[in-house]
């Protein structure tokens, strides 16, 4: 029997303010890279649930996703860890930045955050850490969104964590 296909689903906030968005850059095994605040979902989390998660662990800002931008799929090549390669799944969300908690430690590798505008996330794609970050930003600065229903979460799919 062969293995079956599983993409691994992350989540992702785009933030954006007076026409810069917020990112994060974090030690990767490439170096240092930008990224949309994002993450892998957690297990018996709602997609949008786990995007405020990964934008406060990783900015300290609060979020509240209130659209959809859009659904990416891209693949990552093969290392000697990963053989096959991991293809990832993102659910790129925006939604309302709240408050910042002043002295909450980041997620562990991001170094800072940093305030971009679209042309200067264009002119960064060489230090992205996903090929997908600028599409997730062109997406938004088009006006893509679309309501949270979009995506149902089967109550099945929500328990509490152990």
């Amino acid at each position: 029997m062969t293995e079956r296909w599983k993409p691994h689903v992350t989540v992702a906030a785009v933030i954006e303010r007076d026409r810069r968005y917020l990112l994060v850059e974090e030690h990767t095994p490439d170096g240092l890279r930008l990224n949309n605040p994002a993450g892998h979902l957690d297990p018996g989390e709602r997609p949008e649930d786990g995007c405020a998660r990964e934008a406060l662990e990783e900015t300290a800002h609060h979020f509240t996703p209130t659209a959809l931008v859009g659904l990416y799929l891209t693949h990552a090549a093969a290392t000697p860890a990963q053989p096959q390669g991991i293809t990832y799944l993102r659910l790129a969300f925006s939604g309302e930045l709240g408050t910042f908690e002043a002295g909450r430690a980041l997620d562990s590798g991001i170094v800072r955050t940093v305030w971009m505008t679209l042309d200067e996330v264009r002119a960064s794609a060489p230090r992205h850490r996903t090929p997908v970050l600028l599409q997730c930003v062109l997406d938004h600065h088009a006006g893509r969104r679309y309501p949270l229903d979009l995506v149902y979460t089967h109550p099945s799919a929500v328990y509490a964590r152990r």
